[in-house]
């Protein structure tokens, strides 16, 4: 682990480690992240595997992702994009929880329905 001595929180408006908080907890990022560590992918097989993305969002993803050194864009035979050192280090936890949220999927969805029914008993009577 690099960096200052300096105690950063994420829970100070003025810590600039919210930021990264935010980038790293986008749904966006954290798909990006988990295809990138299998391979280095063309944008346009990223904008395939990514269902539901749209070039504009996947392109502005890209560009923080790439401004917070995570991912670069390697210019060869073909541009494509690849994890960095310092992405990498993101591949676990986000696995991490790529996991929980298809292993429990049934669960949350069943929650869902007992809040939605009891919500629609009370309004309904």
């Amino acid at each position: 682990m690099t960096g200052s001595n300096r105690e950063w929180t994420v829970f100070s408006a003025q810590c600039p480690s919210r930021a990264s908080l935010a980038r790293i907890a986008n749904k966006w990022t954290a798909m990006i992240v988990i295809l990138l560590h299998e391979q280095p992918l063309r944008f346009g097989e990223l904008h395939r595997q990514v269902e539901g993305i749209t070039k504009k969002v996947l392109v502005d993803t890209l560009r923080a992702l790439e401004r917070d050194g995570m991912v670069e864009h390697i210019h060869q035979d073909h541009a494509y994009y690849q994890l960095t050192p310092l992405g990498r280090t993101l591949h676990e936890p986000l696995q991490a929880l790529q996991v929980w949220a298809e292993s429990y999927v049934d669960d949350v969805q069943a929650a869902q329905n007992r809040y939605d029914d009891a919500a629609d008993n009370r309004i309904l009577g």
